[in-house]
Formats: C-alpha cells, sequence, structure tokens
C-alpha cells in the first residue's frame, strides 16, 4: 500500500536566518449549528433501530438538521461572523471554506461568505479533504500566514451532510449532523499560545472507494447517497490517526503522556476511545463531544473544540493534540498550546 505523506515543524530560526520564523496562532473561535434536533427514538421510527443500538454502536443520542430555507452558506457565514467576533478583529487576509456538502458544485462558496462578511476582494476558495478537511484548511492558512502572504486567515469548515445521506439506510443516517465552525488564525510566534507548532498530512488514493459518493456516471439513475464501508473505514481511521497524532507529539518533543487534550475528528466514540488508548493517553484526556451533534465531518473539530471550551475540559495552557481521519482517503494533525480566548457560538 502506498501513502503520501507531509510533516511540518515550525521552529526557532537558527543565527542568521533574520529572526525566528513566524506560526500561525488561533485568535478566535466560532461556531453555528442548526436549531433542529432529531434524537434517535426520532430516527428509530423509520429504521430498523433503537436509542439503545445507536448509543452503544456510536455514542450519538441526537444530531442537528439544517431547514430546508439553511443553506450550508448559511452556516458558514454565521460560524465564521462568530470567529471573527471571538478573535475582536473585523478583517482577515484570506477566507478557506473545507466543506464536502457544497450547496452548488460551481462557484466556490467561499468567495460568497467573504462577500457577506464585507471583506473585501479578499481571496478566498473552498477546499475539499472530507472529514480532514479543517486540518488540510489550517495546514493551507499557516502556509500562506507564515509564507509572508497574508497576516491572517479565516478558516471556516461547514458541512450539510442530510442532504447527502440516505435517510433509510441505518449505517449512515444515524451518524451525520449538520453543523459549522471557524477560526481565525493570524501571525504569531511559535513561542506563544494557540501557535500551531506541527502539522502532519497524508492520503491514500487506493481507498478512496471506501468513503464516497457515486458520480454520474457510476450511477447514471437514480439518487447517488453517501455511502461507506464502515469496519474498514474504522480500521484505516484509528490506525492513522493513531501514527499521523503521534508524529505531531513527537515533533513537538513532547510525550503522550504530556498531552492534556486529544481532539479527534468526532466520528463515533468507539473510534476516539481507540485513537486514545493506542497513544497510551488516559480516556478522560481524549475530547468526546457528538453525544447531541453527531459526526459533522469538517465542522467536528471546532465544533468539538467549542463544546469542550464550555465543558471546562479545554484550559488554556493545555497542550492540545487535533487528528482527523476522511474520505480521499486522508488524514491530518496538528498540535498547540491552547490559548486564552472565548468563543462565539449561535444557532440558526
Amino acid at each position: 500500500m502506498h501513502t503520501s505523506q507531509f510533516t511540518s515543524q515550525f521552529h526557532a530560526a537558527t543565527p542568521g536566518e533574520g529572526g525566528p520564523r513566524p506560526a500561525a496562532v488561533i485568535a478566535g473561535l466560532g461556531t453555528c449549528l442548526p436549531t433542529a434536533e432529531f434524537d434517535n427514538d426520532a430516527l428509530a421510527a423509520h429504521l430498523d433501530t433503537d436509542d439503545e443500538w445507536i448509543r452503544t454502536r456510536t455514542g450519538i443520542a441526537a444530531r442537528r438538521r439544517a431547514a430546508p430555507t439553511t443553506s450550508l452558506r448559511d452556516l458558514a457565514h454565521r460560524a465564521a461572523a462568530n470567529a471573527l467576533d471571538s478573535a475582536g478583529q473585523g478583517t482577515v487576509g484570506a477566507l478557506i471554506l473545507a466543506t464536502t456538502t457544497p450547496d452548488r458544485p460551481v462557484p466556490a462558496a467561499a468567495p460568497e461568505i467573504a462577500h457577506r462578511l464585507g471583506l473585501g476582494g479578499i481571496p478566498a476558495f473552498d477546499l475539499s479533504a472530507v472529514c480532514s478537511g479543517f486540518l488540510y484548511a489550517a495546514a493551507v492558512a499557516a502556509g500562506l500566514i507564515t509564507g509572508g502572504i497574508t497576516d491572517s486567515v479565516l478558516v471556516v469548515a461547514a458541512e450539510t451532510y442530510s442532504r447527502i445521506v440516505d435517510p433509510g439506510d441505518r449505517s449512515t443516517a444515524v451518524l451525520f449532523g449538520d453543523g459549522a465552525g471557524a477560526v481565525v488564525l493570524r501571525r504569531g510566534s511559535p513561542g506563544e499560545p494557540g501557535a500551531l507548532l506541527a502539522f502532519d498530512l497524508g492520503s491514500d488514493g487506493a481507498g478512496a472507494d471506501l468513503i464516497h459518493v457515486p458520480g454520474a456516471r457510476e450511477r447514471p439513475d437514480g439518487p447517488r447517497w453517501f455511502a461507506m464501508s464502515g469496519r474498514k473505514v474504522y480500521l484505516r481511521a484509528v490506525e492513522q490517526m493513531t501514527v499521523s497524532a503521534l508524529r505531531v507529539i513527537k515533533d513537538c518533543a513532547w510525550d503522550p503522556d504530556e498531552v492534556d487534550a486529544l481532539v479527534p475528528h468526532q466520528a463515533n466514540a468507539r473510534i476516539i476511545q481507540a485513537v486514545a488508548d493506542r497513544i497510551g493517553m488516559p480516556p478522560e484526556r481524549a475530547v468526546c463531544a457528538l453525544s447531541r451533534v453527531g459526526n459533522t465531518a469538517a465542522a467536528s473539530i471546532p465544533l468539538a473544540l467549542a463544546q469542550a471550551l464550555a465543558d471546562g475540559r479545554l484550559k488554556p495552557g493545555a497542550r492540545t493534540v487535533l487528528t482527523a481521519f476522511g474520505g480521499g482517503l486522508t488524514w491530518a494533525s496538528t498540535a498547540l498550546v491552547w490559548p486564552q480566548l472565548t468563543t462565539v457560538d449561535s444557532e440558526i
């Protein structure tokens, strides 16, 4: 099996390099969720399942679903505005939207979101790495910042999986929810809280069909619903998130038992605990925040960060590792010392 891999560590420059290398620093965090909540009993009414079966296998009790009148762009816009409010700033130099479920294939949604935010003619584009999308977008944003192209980037992750999941498929309909989260990244120093200290990114296109939506050529007639090979995805997700997280932990010269908070992609509770176990972390340090929102794909990590802050599980100064796995196949991780900030959340 061939995989591609990219690992990067931000570090202080050696003498003669012109001073310390800058870092991308988290300065604000915002979220937006649909108001409509569907608990397990609501799904069990038309699926061959029940609340106990869903909770036992996934850890999910409910999920949010966007109203027909609410677009993905609406969710993304609100989360992005909230992140700007959290950061206390009115503008940024660029905007990246991570999503697998755009309202339409063309044009990209990011320029419209930037326009709705009043950000002028800044560069804005969409990025698709499925559930790894938020961390891929953060890595691209960090490159723009540390490369001197801009001094700040708004990274938004938004999903409306309820519109691509077969409502009659028990294996997927119970898992996914809709939502959005965003962070503001600014140029700063690697030594300050919030600095993204290391990245690990990888992919394996040989597993592309494990998580996919059939194209028009594959299925010319009938609906084209999201499909996933559950057991194979479980095994690959645990393996790749573990390896990727350990890479950034090593790059930061931390020991696994020095990590205060592991915030994985919120696929299901079993995957989260399996990754924590393999890394060698106490289970209580792994943030599991999917009980009331389900798997929100690219949006799951910023939503989990906001929930962990609200619950007091994530505190300033905490050594934090973020890791994700998604379709492509793709995976990604980053590490930081959590900063002092207040999240701004809303519903629509």
